[in-house]
């Protein structure tokens, strides 16, 4: 049988991906939109969305066309959000890359994306350089300043139109991100302008921010997850990023204290950690509403204790690099909550729970594969058209890989 979502379908805008997450922008003025925490460093609402012009601007000067691929090698900095939306505004494609990736891992990303142009930060600019040794990139960018490389400030600079280019949002491609599916190597995701603003529209129907939300960025935004839950949908919902280049608790915990976060997303050790470790006792959490997590199960009593102990709204959700990401995650109302459980279906999405050995539907209750069916699902793997055929069948199912059930409750 065919579990459908329990919410109400939402209508998704035939729109860019810069033209809808940056809608609301300039009219956010000075309001912060990205924080670095351990320095303090801001970027504002409106700074951004002049960035994200400017940089769209000069980057069509220096040669960089619609279908081109910029690759984006590097932690959680301001600037990744206006590289990637300048990018986005020129019908360019993202590759956002593991900043832990190797040098011959990051080169065969390079070389099967055709990337034209890489931007990385002064510490990896060593393993970008060796990286594109045989690759097809034209200009290496660095977020700051490193001999060998264009600072990507001077990007920033003028105050210039961005070309209008026109896209097509159910056909062109705004990001590839990397993943292995359910075998094999990595391999890219070409995710459309559609399938991400259908995410962004589909999440936040369920998960609504109000005004004056701080949230936490320490997961990556290379990873599916960062990109959109921490960047993209915060920034559609007006919310202040305050980022993090890699996890430390102790730091983590001082930053949500003394920026008052409100919204923390992140993986199931972070929960752990925030249920039972002795540090979190010395700060002050009161400002936390809720706790997301997500890309690994989270155990119901860990889900419990960590609510327990912070007072807060513990969630967690599902999905894939090939949904972009998000299929499901727990409801609000807590008579609809099931501890452990990865949450309801978003709306605009189907779900199919097969047994893999007959190949037939399964009922609630049953364990089989799971298979999704909505508008963010990818349109494929890049170069791969076998490995797209085995993940998304001719009915635009995609095979999961994964082995869940769904109740009766959905």
């Amino acid at each position: 049988m065919i579990f459908r979502s329990t919410y109400p379908d939402v209508d998704i805008p035939d729109v860019s991906l810069p033209a809808f997450v940056l809608a609301g922008a300039a009219a956010l003025g000075n309001k912060p939109a990205l924080i670095d925490g351990p320095t303090g460093r801001t970027l504002s609402y409106g700074d951004l969305a002049r960035s994200v012009r400017q940089a769209a601007a000069n980057l069509a000067r220096r040669g960089f066309r619609k279908g081109d691929v910029f690759a984006i090698y590097s932690p959680n900095v301001l600037e990744y959000a206006v590289a990637l939306h300048a990018v986005a505004t020129l019908g360019g494609i993202a590759s956002t890359a593991n900043p832990l990736s190797t040098p011959r891992e990051l080169a065969v990303q390079l070389k099967d994306a055709k990337a034209k142009y890489v931007v990385t930060i002064p510490q990896l600019l060593d393993h970008a350089l060796e990286a594109t040794r045989e690759s097809p990139v034209k200009e290496m960018f660095v977020f700051g300043e490193a001999a060998g490389a264009t600072p990507f400030a001077s990007l920033l600079e003028g105050n210039d139109p961005a070309p209008s280019v026109s896209i097509d949002p159910r056909k062109d491609l705004v990001a590839l991100p990397y993943s292995s599916g359910t075998t094999g190597l990595p391999k890219g995701v070409m995710l459309t302008h559609r399938n991400l603003v259908a995410n962004i529209v589909q999440t936040s129907a369920v998960v609504q921010a109000t005004e004056g939300e701080v949230s936490m960025a320490v997961l990556p935004f290379y990873h599916i997850y960062g990109f959109t839950v921490l960047l993209n949908i915060s920034l559609y919902q007006g919310v202040t990023i305050v980022s993090m280049p890699r996890f430390d608790l102790e730091l983590f915990l001082r930053l949500m204290q003394d920026y008052a976060i409100t919204r923390a997303n992140v993986v199931p050790p972070i929960v752990l950690a925030l249920a039972k470790h002795p540090l979190v006792a010395k700060y002050d959490l009161h400002a936390l509403l809720s706790i997301n997590s997500g890309a690994a199960p989270l155990d119901a009593s860990v889900e419990q204790a960590c609510g327990d102990r912070l007072k807060c709204f513990v969630a967690q959700g599902y999905g894939l690099t090939e949904t972009s990401p998000v299929v499901s995650t727990t409801p609000v109302d807590p008579a609809r909550r099931r501890g452990g459980s990865a949450g309801l279906l978003i709306p605009n999405t189907e779900c199919k729970v097969m047994d893999p050995a007959s190949g037939a539907e399964l009922g609630p209750g049953d364990q089989g594969e799971i298979w999704i069916r909505g508008p963010q699902v990818m349109k494929g793997y890049l170069n791969h058209p076998e490995a797209t055929a085995s993940m998304l069948d001719a009915d635009d199912w995609l095979r999961t890989g994964d082995i869940g059930s769904m109740d009766a409750d959905g």
